[in-house]
């Protein structure tokens, strides 16, 4: 972080800018984990609906 002060004696903090970077693409085994996460998620609100649907 650094500071500033301009002529009215106002401090500036800047915070530090972290690296920029580009995300790689996942791999086959990575989207297969997501699609696997993705199904369960599904499930498991469906169910959580179906229970509210249920006990209303």
């Amino acid at each position: 972080m650094y500071t500033t002060i301009n002529e009215d004696g106002i401090l500036n903090n800047y915070a530090n800018e972290p690296q920029i970077y580009y995300a790689d693409y996942p791999s086959n085994e990575a989207q297969r984990s997501y699609s696997f996460q993705a199904g369960v998620a599904t499930l498991l609100v469906t169910a959580l609906v179906l229970v509210a649907f249920g006990v209303s």
